[in-house]
């Protein structure tokens, strides 16, 4: 019989992680380097961006996607692709699900803001050098945005829901809202949820700088992204991989799974405002909020952790810490303990709330809770408690994690510190 809820729903608990971040390829890694307050960003190397007026970005460094799947099914995929499925197959090792055993009841949600760039760009080059008919026929199957998604479901054997999110910046967050309703609703009781990016490339940093969107410390990428810094001047772009897994509780209980969270609750909503501008209020970010503290049955003063959106750029940040107002109560927003993450990782746009979900739960399950680095100057329109610099040890129960999306698509996730008793 599945473990109910005091509300009479299954609940659902984290089993097993897996990531490639520019902080380190595996989530031990990632996570040692962002508790010393490394930074993962430094001068473009995936293509010749001399003639750029952004020329830096946060890099995987080494990854090697032949480590998890046969060489010749990488040179298949992009690289956004290769990135999912590696994390995935470093998630289930590390929860040990036999997928085999019920593939029907294990699903995947594999979000990401944009899909196939890289196979998107070589297409279109071989389109202009060689003509129609030498174009690859992988191309397609290369950049369309659910094949991550499906290579997961393919080479893992998941038969059960199957899904992909693809808006912007909230995506992999709200795959895991994906996850947690399938878990809950009886449609599976294993779900594989997560978010992959891909985006250092040509037409991606062009337009990205051309939108002005992004930090132009070329001089000095290692402090580019700065969140809640007076001096912030846009984001750096950072690409990752990152998935979880997520398990009703009795069936992790009966197999004797590590349980490393429970994920309490999930919210979402839309600022039907601006395509890259959030609500101003902060009303419709803030309900994103509140409905995730709802859904997880706590009161905001609960809420011991925040690892915010928090981007880097000038008006996005300012506009988060009107949200956390909202969404704490002011009284708790000055007391509660807020970082980004985006200063070491840069912003991995759809597999931001992935890679932050997994930090928020360590930072729950182990005492610790991580800087915002390059934090030097106070902006009076930021004056929470961002945990500037140097990660904190902290006991806390609870943690929540913002990610909010261009076009107004905002989604939170709240987990618990796991107690066995609870």
């Amino acid at each position: 019989m599945s473990q109910m809820s005091q509300n009479g729903r299954r609940r659902v608990v984290i089993t097993g992680v897996g990531m490639v971040s520019p902080l380190g390829n595996d989530p031990e890694t990632s996570w040692q380097n962002l508790v010393a307050g490394e930074s993962g960003a430094g001068p473009i190397t995936h293509f010749d961006a001399a003639d750029y007026s952004v020329r830096f970005a946060c890099e995987l460094k080494d990854f090697e996607p032949t480590t998890w799947m046969e060489r010749k099914q990488a040179r298949r995929m992009d690289k956004f692709s290769q990135m999912a499925l590696s994390a995935a197959r470093m998630a289930e090792a590390d929860s040990g699900i036999d997928i085999a055993s019920e593939p029907d009841r294990v699903g995947a949600a594999v979000a990401t803001g944009i899909g196939g760039l890289y196979a998107f760009e070589d297409c279109f080059q071989q389109l202009l050098e060689r003509g129609p008919d030498r174009t690859s026929p992988f191309s397609i199957i290369q950049i369309i945005p659910n094949m991550a998604a499906a290579w997961v479901s393919m080479e893992l054997g998941t038969k059960g829901p199957l899904a992909t999110e693809t808006t912007a910046c909230a995506a992999s967050n709200m795959a895991i809202g994906d996850g947690l309703d399938a878990i809950r609703l009886g449609r599976a009781e294993v779900m594989l949820c997560g978010g992959t990016e891909a985006p250092i490339t040509r037409v991606s940093i062009a337009g990205f700088s051309a939108m002005r969107a992004l930090s132009q410390r070329n001089d000095d990428p290692k402090r580019g992204s700065r969140p809640f810094d007076a001096d912030r001047d846009g984001f750096v772009m950072g690409e990752a991989g990152a998935v979880l897994v997520l398990e009703e509780l009795e069936h992790a209980r009966a197999r004797g799974a590590r349980i490393y969270a429970e994920l309490l609750g999930y919210g979402v909503s839309s600022d039907a405002q601006h395509v890259t501008e959030p609500d101003p209020s902060g009303l419709s970010p803030a309900r994103a909020m509140t409905m995730a503290f709802a859904d997880a049955g706590i009161e905001p003063s609960q809420v011991g952790y925040i690892n915010a959106h928090g981007t880097s750029t000038p008006v996005g940040d300012a506009a988060e810490t009107r949200v956390l107002k909202i969404a704490l109560g002011e009284d708790n927003a000055y007391r509660t303990p807020v970082s980004s993450t985006k200063g070491a990782t840069g912003h991995t746009l759809g597999a931001a709330g992935a890679v932050e979900a997994i930090f928020t739960i360590f930072a729950v399950q182990r005492g610790t809770l991580p800087p915002t680095i390059n934090y030097e100057t106070t902006d009076p329109e930021c004056d929470l408690d961002y945990i500037p610099n140097e990660s904190r040890p902290a006991e806390i129960e609870i943690g929540a994690s913002n990610s909010f999306g261009f076009g107004g698509h905002n989604a939170c996730v709240v987990v618990r510190r796991w107690d066995e008793a609870a």
